[in-house]
């Protein structure tokens, strides 16, 4: 079996990252999906639907990738669904809601191939438990941080740490939006692993 190229159907320079990390090889391309929730849909369905919906997008461009695709949504405890802020209030709006409590983050995933129409999709859920933040702390936070491309008003991978009580889950890559351990379980369904797409540039 041939060895297909990996293409990340993102343009979340947090998800590039995350692959970039890893020292592996892929390519990349934007997928035009409109993300917009059906009626009634719940919030696990739609990141499911999105990261396959993104990963067969680029299937006619890239018939022989295997194509990552993923969507993300933070929930908190009361059910109310969080998406990226996009402004210092609706942030600020998004981190007094999570004072004190448990937020669940949702990262679909999922992986196609075209040539041989095969698919493995999946659903990440990564707990938070905040702490209680007092008004100037979250404002501090923002200010400083400004994460307001990022689901959930933060970035763990930064300053946002310092938000958290504790993290429940298997996989912390999932808060910045491509659950790794994930990906390889649908990798090694298809008998493949990040491993085979390391680089060995510099390699003694």
């Amino acid at each position: 079996m041939t060895q297909p190229k990996l293409l990340l159907a993102s343009t979340s320079p947090y998800r590039r990252r995350c692959l970039d990390n890893l020292g592996i090889r892929f390519d990349v391309a934007a997928p035009n999906v409109d993300e917009t929730a059906r009626p009634d849909e719940q919030a696990s369905d739609l990141v499911l639907r999105l990261a396959r919906e993104k990963s067969r997008a680029l299937a006619d461009r890239f018939p022989d990738h295997l194509i990552i695709g993923s969507d993300q949504l933070a929930v908190a405890a009361d059910g109310k669904v969080m998406a990226k802020p996009g402004s210092l209030a609706n942030a600020f709006e998004q981190l007094s809601h999570c004072s004190g409590s448990r937020v669940s983050f949702l990262t679909g995933i999922s992986l196609h191939l075209a040539s041989s129409q095969w698919e493995y999709a999946t659903v990440e859920q990564f707990d938070v438990c905040f702490r209680n933040l007092a008004p100037d702390q979250i404002r501090r936070y923002l200010e400083t941080e400004r994460p307001f491309d990022c689901a959930g008003s933060f970035k763990m991978e930064g300053l946002g740490i310092a938000l958290f009580e504790r993290l429940e889950g298997r996989d912390p890559n999932a808060l910045i939006g491509l659950p790794l351990i994930a990906l390889e379980d649908g990798l090694q369904a298809r008998g493949l692993s990040l491993m085979d797409y390391a680089s060995t540039e510099g390699a003694p």
